[in-house]
């Protein structure tokens, strides 16, 4: 296949894992990013976590009584933002839609098998390019704090044993056993769940990587550079920049995130995708700092060992546009990490705090397709950007390959 001109909107961890597979395909790649480097956005400090096996769609028939309270504010951990624009509504109607259980199940499973795609395309990326980010394998354990969800979650193992995954449940004796700096909590939990291979790595660690092998590979980048709009109705594409400059390319992969519907809008295209804010802390270990990564389930939050630091990430706001970090939320998220393990970090002092907002469908599915003759979407990829973006990646080099 002859190399092609490709122009990656986007350098957050989809767009860069997309530009340096498209790289090692043979192909001339430029990325372009309005932040003045790679991983500056969703990806600059988010949970870390590449959670394979925790694949589960948003939209589910448990979430849909659930829906008031977060429209009203009610879950202090997932708050649904009512916007009367079109777009929300429109997004709003789908995600009811894909609240059944059919549908759930669908876009878990299919979630589940982009995760293990996603999975083999980080490792040979990683191994191609010598990546340093940070990767490591502690295991994953969730907790569970009553009977009813723990029962849930069994009913969820099953149904990914039938997509590959491999996990296993424990009592709240074994889950100590395990990870001993769970005992302090041992007596609140009713049930857990292990999956022994999942993995963490810093997201901002990887993108500036990427973006030196992307460079040693012959490519280059744009940063400080925002993109006006997209052109698709001449004999190539191109991007015309806030500046009025024209670059056109064989090829423009759309990876701008939560940017993304703005300019496929250009296009006349409709891309379902939301802002999702969530906030993250790094901080210190504390004197009960787990091994292994830790969902607590009913505070809705997540703990994952970065080298010598403790990143710990949750919150989730749909359609909350700003990107500042609220005090009153990184406050709940600091309780809520409190209560869930009181010694995990040194809550104390706190090194850096972020929010960032990541892109929601309504199944929680990313979008990879052509929307425009020579503009591949590759967006909407929620809270896992980090989990599917070597995966997406594969999936849009296969398109160009005509093989998809």
């Amino acid at each position: 296949m002859r190399e092609k001109e490709i122009i990656v909107v986007g350098a957050g961890v989809v767009g860069m894992a997309t530009a340096l597979t498209l790289a090692d395909r043979g192909h001339r790649v430029t990325v372009v990013d309005s932040a003045r480097g790679p991983g500056l956005g969703a990806s600059f400090a988010n949970g870390a976590q590449l959670s394979y096996a925790y694949t589960d769609a948003l939209a589910s028939p448990a979430t849909l009584p659930q829906i008031p309270r977060m429209l009203l504010g009610l879950d202090s951990a997932l708050r649904f933002h009512l916007q009367l624009d079109p777009d929300f509504l429109r997004w709003g109607i789908a995600f009811l839609r894909n609240c059944s259980a059919a549908r759930f199940r669908r876009n878990t499973l299919q979630g589940l098998a982009l995760a293990a795609e996603s999975r083999r395309a980080l490792d040979a990326l990683s191994a191609r390019h010598g990546l340093d980010y940070g990767h490591a394998v502690p295991g994953k354990i969730h907790i569970y704090r009553s009977a009813r969800s723990f029962a849930a979650a069994q009913a969820m193992v099953a149904l990914k044993q039938a997509g590959g995954a491999v996990q296993t449940l424990l009592d709240p004796d074994q889950a100590v056993a395990l990870e001993p700096m769970l005992a302090p909590v041992r007596d609140a939990i009713v049930g857990a769940l292990h999956t022994a291979d999942e993995a963490v790595g810093d997201p901002h660690r990887f993108c500036t990587g990427a973006h030196d092998a992307l460079l040693r590979a012959g490519g280059s980048s744009l940063f400080g550079t925002a993109v006006d709009r997209i052109e698709a109705n001449g004999s190539k594409p191109a991007i015309v920049t806030a500046e009025g400059s024209r670059v056109p390319a064989d090829r423009i992969i759309l990876s701008a995130g939560v940017a993304a519907p703005r300019l496929a809008r250009r296009l006349g295209v409709y891309l379902p995708v939301q802002p999702m804010k969530g906030y993250s802390i790094t901080t210190q270990p504390g004197p009960a700092a787990p091994a292994a990564s830790i969902t607590d389930v009913a505070n809705r939050v997540v703990f994952a060992r970065l080298g010598n630091r403790m990143r710990i990430a949750g919150l989730a706001e749909l359609g909350n546009r700003d990107i500042r970090v609220d005090s009153r939320r990184l406050c709940a998220l600091v309780d809520s990490a409190r209560a869930a393990l009181p010694g995990a970090a040194d809550y104390a002092n706190i090194e850096s705090s972020w929010a960032g907002l990541r892109p929601m469908t309504p199944d929680s599915l990313p979008i990879t397709q052509g929307i425009a003759p020579g503009v591949i979407a590759n967006t909407g990829h929620g809270g896992l950007g980090w989990t599917y973006a070597a995966g997406s990646a594969e999936r849009v080099a296969r398109i160009i390959e005509g093989t998809a």
